[in-house]
């Protein structure tokens, strides 16, 4: 009875399936990585506040009360107001949507854009590896907030041009960690078995070669967004993002600094969001990373 039930076991355990165990082995390492969990917590956390937080805030973003302007924190307006009488507080709220939706869709746009050059150019090499890759290099020789600062002055100030902005100094970093993945990927014996069973160049790329890049793609994905959220609110505060009166941080720690003096709440608090959420990407990262990584150990 003890060895049929061992060997049920056994073939169980031998049929499941190679990325099902993967990702078993992936979440083991992920939740043995403390501060990687307070990361993923702190961002599910974030996302759910954006999503639900401005149905329960006590004032709307753009509601002013200019006899209360400059008020301090208190149990009224618990970040205290702005200059314009508005509530800081429900400001940093609403503000937690258009900071989630630039960081994660700019990162999109110039993820799936990188990696489509990317795999093009490291799969069919050549030509076509040697003008992409020029191309790639261009980009940067420019610092990524220079870049940015130049298109959006470029196309206008407006969310949508700075999350274009933003994805166009990403795609180079995306494009050359596939193609580097890549180049390494294709050579090995499968796929060239893979090739003389007939198989077509896009069944390869798709079915083959996109989920072995995967691992470092999705660390440098998370890293990406907390610099795209640093861009965009830099950009913002330079007075290339948003317009008044969007709750972006970037454009409140712009109008803060006027009253860093007289009334440093108006600065501060938008300013410790752009960290927090900054730093909970970047935690989140580190931890990805040594959690994909098998030569780390637990």
């Amino acid at each position: 009875m003890n060895v049929q039930t061992d060997n049920d076991a056994m073939k169980v355990k031998k049929k499941q399936h190679p990325r099902a165990e993967a990702f078993k082995n992936f979440m083991y390492r992920f939740r043995k990585n403390k501060a990687a969990l307070i990361g993923g917590i702190l961002i599910l956390s974030f996302i759910v506040i954006a999503i639900v937080g401005p149905f329960f805030t006590p004032y709307t973003f753009d509601e002013q009360e200019m006899t209360n302007k400059l008020a301090s924190p208190s149990a009224e307006n618990w970040f205290g107001t702005d200059h314009f009488g508005r509530d800081i507080f429900s400001r940093v709220i609403h503000g937690m949507k258009i900071t989630l939706y630039i960081g994660f869709f700019s990162v999109i746009l110039g993820g799936t854009v990188g990696v489509f050059l990317g795999i093009i150019s490291g799969y069919y090499g050549r030509k076509v590896d040697a003008i992409i890759m020029r191309c790639m290099d261009v980009l940067l020789a420019f610092p990524g907030i220079l870049l940015a600062l130049a298109i959006v002055s470029v196309l206008g100030g407006s969310l949508n041009n700075v999350v274009i902005a933003v994805a166009v100094f990403s795609v180079p970093v995306f494009a050359r960690i596939v193609r580097s993945s890549t180049l390494e990927v294709k050579n090995l014996e499968y796929i060239d078995a893979i090739k003389a069973l007939g198989a077509s160049d896009g069944r390869i790329i798709s079915k083959h070669i996109l989920p072995n890049v995967m691992s470092p793609l999705i660390v440098q994905a998370t890293l990406n967004i907390a610099t795209a959220i640093l861009a965009a609110s830099g950009l913002s505060f330079l007075g290339l993002g948003a317009d008044q009166p969007t709750p972006e941080w970037g454009l409140m720690l712009s109008d803060g600094r006027n009253y860093l003096f007289k009334a440093p709440h108006v600065a501060f608090f938008p300013g410790v969001a752009i960290v927090c959420v900054v730093l909970a990407f970047n935690i989140l990262g580190d931890g990805l990373r040594d959690a994909l990584d098998p030569k780390m150990k637990l």
